[in-house]
């Protein structure tokens, strides 16, 4: 590591944003929902087992957090991922929390799930 190497204040707050987002489990399983490509509010709440109108809460938070965006059709709202960045930033804490957990990590199996979603 390079001692040298410092993260600009503003960058830092940014930073804690994104953990702060990260640091609520259905956040955490609407992002893993949409790892695979946009879906409705109503299919996000179906993913999650969560009421449409609390998913929407939470995806609020998010888009303002910029990890998600939307595309509108007609009158239903589509959400996705933001970037390519945040799709691995999901992918490495839900790998991380695999290999915390014990045994063999499902992705290492080619298992990629977590409760309540099936597999990738």
């Amino acid at each position: 590591m390079n001692a040298d190497k410092q993260l600009a204040d503003d960058h830092a707050h940014l930073v804690v944003e994104v953990f702060r987002m990260l640091a609520d489990a259905t956040r955490v399983q609407l992002l893993w929902a949409l790892i695979d490509g946009e879906l409705s509010v109503n299919d996000l709440a179906e993913c999650v087992a969560k009421p449409a109108p609390s998913v929407s809460q939470h995806l609020a938070k998010l888009r303002m957090a910029r990890l998600v965006r939307t595309r509108r059709e007609g009158t239903q709202v589509f959400y996705r991922l933001e970037n390519d960045h945040v799709r691995q930033l999901v992918t490495d804490a839900v790998y991380n929390a695999e290999h915390a957990a014990g045994g063999t990590p499902a992705h290492h199996r080619g298992v990629h799930e977590l409760p309540g979603r099936g597999s990738a």
